[in-house]
């Protein structure tokens, strides 16, 4: 069990939050949590595991231990890659809190059949909820869109809208620039999106071992295009702290958005950060 760099401050913080409207903490990598003013709480790709070292190095601290986790109403995942669906991280979760854990089929495949979240830990088949795009559900406080993500890495990504009487957030996952997020855009009133960017780097090749240019995430220009596709208020840059070799400046996002309308602001924040709609 990876243990956290910062004891469990963090979720008490959550526990203890009143917030007035939805209050967001930002994890790292693309992690989040969510608490609704109602007390509804989920969270989106939490992920504390520290990649495949040399290969994939986790450059930030782990900020919170799974099983000091103990109000959870969901875990959302947007796609099937370690960082985004982990038993380590989010089978404890289920474990202790009775959350429901919402993903698309492939991303349930891997806490299914591959890594056996069912007999690893104590957490049964009502506790797994297939969704696709196009779909919706309610959780507590807040109805959530499943919507489409253009990640060519993924099988099968997917974006969510959360939409609150106080706000609507969104998550697009690792995802890149699409045709339709102009829709997406005008089908909500977006209030604060996350965008994950980072750099192009070179990260050795999984089977030959040699370091190969590799950009999974969006680039400074294809980030602000899809905020601006998706009509964002604000933009919260995320995942650009976690990849040795692929870590980025989110401030230099300032240049490149400065002609658009969309982003009207940027939310730069670190892990561990709480910003609220």
């Amino acid at each position: 069990m990876t243990q956290s760099d910062w004891s469990d401050w963090l979720p008490r913080a959550v526990e203890s939050a009143d917030p007035d409207t939805v209050a967001i903490w930002y994890l790292g990598c693309n992690g989040f949590i969510l608490k609704g003013r109602d007390g509804t709480t989920v969270a989106i790709d939490p992920y504390i595991g520290t990649g495949d070292p040399p290969r994939t190095v986790r450059m930030i601290p782990v900020p919170f231990t799974p099983e000091d986790i103990t109000e959870m109403d969901a875990v959302f995942a947007t796609h099937e890659h370690t960082d985004h669906t982990h038993g380590p991280s989010q089978a404890p979760i289920l474990e202790n809190t009775g959350a429901t854990f919402y993903a698309p089929d492939d991303s349930l495949s891997v806490a299914l059949d591959e890594e056996a979240w069912i007999g690893e830990y104590d957490v049964d088949e009502s506790q797994f909820h297939e969704v696709a795009e196009g779909e919706t559900v309610d959780v507590g406080e807040f109805t959530v869109h499943v919507e489409i993500s253009n990640d060519p890495d993924s099988t099968h990504p997917v974006s969510y809208v959360f939409e609150h009487d106080t706000g609507t957030f969104f998550h697009g996952g690792d995802t890149k620039p699409h045709e339709e997020f102009d829709a997406v855009g005008e089908r909500y009133d977006i209030d604060l999106g996350v965008l994950a960017f980072g750099a192009v780097g070179n990260i050795d090749d999984k089977e030959t071992g040699e370091p190969k240019r590799t950009r999974w995430y969006a680039t400074e220009n294809e980030a602000i295009e899809m905020a601006s596709d998706l009509q964002f208020d604000r933009y919260l840059p995320s995942h650009w702290d976690m990849w040795k070799g692929l870590t980025a400046d989110p401030k230099v996002l300032h240049h490149h958005a400065r002609s658009y309308a969309y982003p009207e602001t940027l939310e730069i924040v670190e892990i561990g950060d709480r910003v609220d709609l």
